[in-house]
């Protein structure tokens, strides 16, 4: 099986990744995206695989780990996305600023 860790959506380069795992403790819930190349700063969509478990605390910050390092997942002005934001499975959309620390949700929550 040939492994495709640096996968596009399109000409642009807009990585596309998959969840690997979802790990919930008692102070966030943790969205792995596995080791990829992707650029520093970016668009990047993030296909969530797997659910939430039923009976995570709602309240619960999501952080994404991506090459071993988790990071916060945040909206608009650095507001923490929570597990209650992101219920069952889907794409979304995520701008990635390594150098600035951003880690911040564009795509909608809902409909």
């Amino acid at each position: 099986m040939t492994n495709f860790s640096n996968i596009t959506t399109n000409v642009n380069g807009v990585s596309y990744l998959t969840s690997t795992n979802i790990t919930v403790t008692d102070t966030a819930v943790d969205i792995a995206l596995g080791f990829r190349r992707i650029q520093p700063v970016g668009y990047m969509t993030v296909r969530i695989a797997t659910a939430i478990p039923d009976g995570t605390t709602g309240t619960l910050p999501v952080t994404l780990t991506l090459n071993g390092t988790a990071r916060p997942l945040t909206a608009f002005n650095g507001t923490p996305i929570t597990a209650a934001d992101l219920t069952g499975t889907g794409v979304i959309t995520v701008f990635n600023d390594r150098f600035n620390g951003i880690l911040q949700l564009v795509s909608p929550l809902s409909v």
